[in-house]
């Protein structure tokens, strides 16, 4: 009975009532969009790379190192011999090593210069191996492999010509034009910085700065930018990474991916913290607005609580009649809050992968979420609760009052 009261009474008053669950199901949608985003670019980026157990280059910062080898952001102090390198791929413990070289460009996108084992042992997410769209690893120095948000935003497609320029950055005045490059193959999206690279061989990148090693007899360059190693055993990995970091013959650094990765997220939470408090801020907002709304209803609604005690109610009907209100609405914003967080996520994860190469899921239900849901009904409950119970012993003494005169 008490719940098709509610309903007819917020059906009468459908107008205000929609503008409390419209703002409510903004700021829900946004808290839900908020989280959903933090979370999906955190596993983004900690799944940057996989598998590798060490990242190895000259000695620099550890955040340095990283940020130059994975993201292209920056670029080394040094190179690394090819002699250390090798001496370390050698290494008993080691499994497989990738050399890789940068440093020249193509309209903005970085250009990574390495071997075959990149495509063979290069990891990301949950050990996901690298896979191709569309053709095949390069082959000779004229080949190029794309990314996926390469090819997607310049419209390149298998055989296009391109030239590539010198420097990392949107701009040069040096174009290696004597040396164009053909696509032989489009990686598949991965949601990594993968996505906006260009992969060329080895002997290429020595062959647009000069003369390629292989023509000068040799079957590697004289250095290289860092190297990605992963190891038959990762109990030795703290072993080898001293064993790198004190090595004689050169300055060298080796460092954890994984670690620095949840070390630099870390260092980033001050945007994640400004992102939840904003996100708090709106949905406090609306509670107050949801409040203000219901107390100038309650004011207006006298005559009908009193119509309704005439018929027999009593206070604590009354206040339950509120309450399903309340809840009504509550459940009415989250509900709709959720199909606009759904939509709007969808239309981001859209433009993210179009543009930053972030692959962003669809927001799925779950545990975490329902938790979030009972959370808010039983805030917005008890938010509510002083003014429903003042509200029904208003009603209660101006009765006592009339019935005594």
């Amino acid at each position: 009975m008490l719940w098709r009261i509610a309903r007819k009474s917020l059906w009468h008053r459908r107008v205000t009532v929609g503008l409390i669950v419209l703002a409510m199901s903004i700021a829900f949608a946004v808290q839900l969009s908020v989280q959903h985003v933090r979370s999906e670019v955190q596993s983004t980026f900690q799944g940057t790379v996989s598998g590798t157990d060490l990242i190895v280059g000259a000695r620099t910062g550890s955040t340095n190192l990283l940020l130059s080898s994975l993201f292209g952001i920056g670029s080394p102090t040094r190179n690394v011999s090819w002699e250390a390198f090798d001496q370390w791929q050698q290494h008993k413990q080691v499994a497989w090593a990738i050399p890789i070289s940068m440093g020249d460009s193509h309209r903005g996108h970085r250009v990574i210069a390495t071997t075959d084992d990149f495509f063979k042992h290069f990891k990301y997410g949950q050990k996901q191996a690298l896979a191709f769209q569309q053709g095949q690893p390069f082959a000779t120095n004229q080949d190029v492999v794309l990314g996926a948000a390469v090819a997607r935003q310049l419209g390149y497609g298998m055989g296009h010509q391109l030239v590539l320029s010198h420097g990392s950055g949107r701009t040069s005045f040096t174009q290696h034009s004597d040396h164009p490059f053909s696509v032989v193959g489009i990686l598949a999206p991965t949601g990594t910085p993968i996505d906006q690279t260009l992969l060329i061989n080895l002997d290429a990148m020595d062959a647009i700065h000069g003369q390629s090693f292989a023509a000068s007899g040799r079957d590697h360059p004289d250095s290289i930018s860092a190297a990605l190693f992963g190891l038959k055993n990762r109990v030795y990995t703290f072993v080898l990474q001293r064993a790198i970091n004190d090595y004689p013959d050169e300055a060298l650094m080796a460092i954890l991916p994984g670690v620095e990765l949840s070390l630099l997220w870390e260092n980033l939470s001050w945007v994640e913290n400004g992102l939840r408090a904003i996100s708090a801020l709106v949905l406090l907002s609306s509670l107050l607005g949801m409040v203000t709304l219901l107390l100038v209803n309650l004011q207006q609604r006298q005559s009908e609580f009193a119509t309704l005690r005439t018929l027999g109610a009593g206070p604590w009907t009354l206040f339950v009649l509120i309450e399903l209100e309340v809840l009504l609405i509550t459940l009415s914003a989250l509900v709709s809050g959720l199909l606009l967080s759904w939509a709007g996520t969808a239309v981001a994860g859209f433009w993210l992968e179009r543009w930053l190469g972030i692959v962003l899921a669809t927001l799925q239900p779950n545990l975490d979420m329902l938790i979030w849901f009972g959370a808010l009904l039983l805030v917005s409950l008890l938010v509510a609760a002083p003014l429903a119970w003042r509200a029904s012993r208003k009603v209660l003494l101006k009765q006592l009052h009339s019935e005594a005169h």
